[in-house]
């Protein structure tokens, strides 16, 4: 006796839905070579905070900076870093505002917070920034020319979990 083609194409179909539903998408994405949203390790040096929440005592709180991603040994690129911490966790800025350490991490990049360093030292009225026009410098941080920054930076998001560590200049090693 001969099945009907579409009763087989149910019967698959019923067997995939029912898997995936028994598996469930966590199985799924625990199991993939590649991470979704994709982490990227980095190296940078902190030229000032441009912004931070108060430390919540039940909440995530973040850090803003303008940061300089090691691109080579000899070349780098501002950036935007975002960085939060739970209450528990040390702030970046704890570890010191010193251009001369590098910090070691690993960063998701999101378009969506990308912004222009002029936007982000002035912030805009009824934004819940600090109001403030200026910037929290790194020691020996070189000054930023708002001039020559016009094009958006690219945004990077890290938390406490994704920092490494923290390298002066002393004892850094030699960038891939």
């Amino acid at each position: 006796m001969k099945v009907p083609a579409t009763s087989v194409i149910f019967r698959v179909v019923v067997f995939l839905a029912t898997t995936a539903v028994i598996c469930g998408p966590e199985t799924l994405h625990g199991q993939l070579h590649w991470q979704w949203p994709k982490k990227e390790s980095m190296h940078l040096r902190l030229v000032a905070l441009a912004w931070n929440h108060p430390r919540s005592s039940f909440f995530s709180s973040e850090e803003v900076f303008i940061a300089e991603k090691q691109l080579t040994k000899d070349e780098s690129r501002l950036v935007k870093l975002v960085f939060d911490f739970l209450p528990y966790q040390p702030r970046l800025s704890d570890y010191g505002l010193d251009y001369s350490v590098t910090h070691e991490m690993r960063a998701t990049r999101d378009p969506q917070c990308d912004e222009t360093l002029a936007k982000l030292m002035t912030g805009e009225i009824g934004d819940w920034r600090q109001q403030t026009s200026s910037l929290k410098y790194s020691a020996d941080a070189p000054a930023l020319n708002l001039a020559r920054h016009r094009s958006p930076l690219p945004c990077y998001v890290t938390d406490a979990d994704d920092y490494t560590k923290a390298v002066p200049d002393s004892a850094e090693e030699p960038l891939p």
